[in-house]
């Protein structure tokens, strides 16, 4: 079994050589090395059957591994799981939880579960962070489907946990309960609160997210700062709206990654932002040159989701 040393960095997960094969033969992780830092945002990327959803259970002992290693603060997540367990908070994308059991009923049942002394004062802090304070006495059966899936989140809370799991946590909700929670994570977070989140909204990735991880087809193909990822893996267009629309790219322009769009209308370079610099006045100056006019010009900067997408279908 590798072994993972926890104090080579911060790490409050380390993750060595994970895997999990199940019965049906479904290879569903292909050795997973992660580091997750004390206190950090950090998101799980990957389409569906990805793999993500799989290694969050390991981490939280749900799901038993094929083979490796995880340390949770330095503790191992099978010999030592009610350690481990007891530093997580976990927020399934399932609603499940007892219909007729009340608010604050549910939520002070799962932080006994671990074993603490109740507090009353947390529990509150929690409902009306979550603005639950108002339905505390309400039947979880009588709440609307964002409600329940703010009790989630406050059961997940209620033992204090220095890890908060968030699995797909605002599919299907509207966009007042996105922001609510997106101002909850950033509570957390300054409250020392180490943030795990899969998303399929990939504005949430680039909304919260200090390091992300792309999961696919069970492998880890990249784990890089969000603002180096852009830097790195983004691209730029420069669109260059003509006067006259062009029936082909002159050959004088060849040196540039050109193309013809809207009937010839818009003539398109398509760049790495560190070549900005220098590309963009040379290729100005050429067309100048040529007695190319246009009237416009415009530049767009890829997104966090047309990186997403190249990286995937790179791996397809």
């Amino acid at each position: 079994m590798d072994r993972v040393d926890p104090t080579a960095v911060q790490s409050v997960i380390s993750i060595a050589g994970l895997t999990k094969t199940y019965a049906s033969g479904l290879q569903a992780l292909k050795r997973v090395d992660l580091e997750i830092r004390r206190g950090e945002i950090f998101a799980l990327l990957g389409p569906n059957g990805a793999g993500k959803t799989t290694l969050i259970s390991i981490v939280c002992g749900i799901v038993t591994p094929t083979s490796g290693q995880v340390l949770v603060d330095g503790h191992d997540i099978l010999r030592e799981y009610r350690a481990t367990r007891s530093r997580i908070g976990l927020v399934p994308q399932e609603l499940h939880t007892d219909m007729f059991e009340t608010v604050w009923g549910t939520v002070r049942f799962s932080r006994g579960l671990f074993g603490l002394a109740p507090n009353a004062a947390h529990l509150e802090k929690v409902l009306r962070d979550l603005s639950l304070w108002e339905k505390r006495n309400d039947k979880i059966m009588t709440l609307s489907g964002g409600m329940k899936r703010r009790v989630l989140i406050a059961k997940a809370l209620a033992h204090e946990p220095q890890i908060l799991f968030l699995d797909e946590p605002t599919a299907g909700v509207d966009v007042e309960l996105r922001r609510d929670m997106w101002a909850l994570v950033r509570r957390l977070r300054a409250s020392g609160v180490t943030i795990i989140l899969t998303t399929h909204y990939i504005d949430e990735a680039e909304e919260m997210a200090d390091r992300i991880g792309v999961v696919s087809r069970g492998e880890l193909i990249v784990v890089e700062e969000k603002t180096a990822l852009m830097k790195k893996l983004g691209k730029k267009q420069l669109t260059l709206h003509l006067l006259e629309p062009m029936t082909a790219i002159p050959a004088a322009l060849a040196d540039w990654n050109l193309t013809l769009n809207n009937g010839g209308c818009d003539l398109e370079y398509t760049f790495l932002s560190s070549d900005e610099g220098k590309a963009i006045p040379a290729l100005l100056r050429r067309i100048g040159e040529l007695g190319i006019g246009y009237r416009d010009l415009n530049t767009r900067q890829s997104s966090l989701e047309d990186i997403f997408v190249s990286l995937v279908s790179e791996r397809a």
